[in-house]
Formats: structure tokens, C-alpha cells, sequence
């Protein structure tokens, strides 16, 4: 991958959760465990996302969490439910072209936001993957993006 660092102002716990995740080569880090206030424990897969900064041209690096459609990758811009989209999303919309380390497993991708019937079928998915994201949307008045990483072959 190219030379990438850590995106600015992650949260604590991404910062380490991403760092384990780089330091390891994707052996450590993958398959999450998470705890949120009132819901069990969850364990969910992730991946690093490097976009390239539309301000900087810098590559960045993102934890996310994600799921599967065929052999492309699915994650959601939900920021937690805050107003505005994620620093990454904004980064694809100017640069769709992508890195993923998904595990061990490195790969080109090229992001595109899903629409109509697809965002509405893969949103479903995200929430079997990642249930809190029913929750970001009611916080918010926009609708959530939904991206499609289609790996470049």
C-alpha cells in the first residue's frame, strides 16, 4: 500500500483499535469486539480504508466497519449519526479511487455511493452487521451514505 498515516481525529479507541490493526498486518484487529452502553457485546469485522485527502492529497487511513455483497465491501458514513458526513466520505466523492486491508488482505477499490433499491437492500445488510446504525439515523436529517468498495482487478 502507499505510504498512508492514521486519519487526524479519531477517537481514542479507533486510534488503537487502527494502530493494533497496523502494527499487527491484519492479524489483530479484524474481528472487533465491541460493547456500546445497553446492548450486548458485539463482534464485527473491519477494515482500514486509505482515501487520498481532497484538501491534502495526503493518504489517510480509516478504521470502519464493514460487511460483504458479492466480492465487493460495504461500509456506512454514518459518523455516529452526527449532521454532516465523515472526512472520508467526503474524501471518495473527490477521489474515489481506495485502498482496503481487510484482515491480511490488501486490496484497490473504487468507491460509489449506493442508490434507490441498492442502498435500501444494502442498508438492511448493514444493520444485520452493525445494528447501532438504525440509531445514528434517527439522530440525523440526512440520509446516510451508503458506499460500495468494488475491488479493481
Amino acid at each position: 500500500m502507499t505510504q498512508a498515516k492514521l486519519a487526524p481525529n479519531l477517537p481514542g479507541w479507533m486510534q488503537e483499535h487502527a494502530n493494533r490493526y497496523i502494527a499487527s498486518g491484519g492479524t489483530d484487529g479484524h474481528m472487533y469486539k465491541m460493547t456500546q452502553p445497553g446492548r450486548p457485546e458485539m463482534t464485527v469485522a473491519s477494515l482500514l480504508l486509505t482515501t487520498t485527502g481532497r484538501k491534502s492529497g495526503e493518504k489517510f487511513i480509516f478504521p470502519l466497519f464493514y460487511g460483504m455483497t458479492g466480492d465487493s465491501y460495504i461500509v456506512v458514513a454514518s459518523k455516529g449519526g452526527a449532521p454532516e458526513d465523515p472526512g472520508w466520505y467526503k474524501n471518495i466523492l473527490a477521489n474515489p479511487e481506495v485502498e482496503i486491508q481487510a484482515g491480511t488482505t490488501k486490496t484497490t477499490a473504487r468507491a460509489r455511493t449506493a442508490t434507490g433499491e441498492e442502498r435500501a437492500r444494502l442498508w438492511e445488510k448493514s444493520l444485520e452487521f452493525w445494528p447501532p446504525y438504525a440509531d445514528y439515523a434517527k439522530k440525523t436529517d440526512r440520509e446516510i451514505p451508503v458506499v460500495v468498495l468494488d475491488p479493481v482487478h
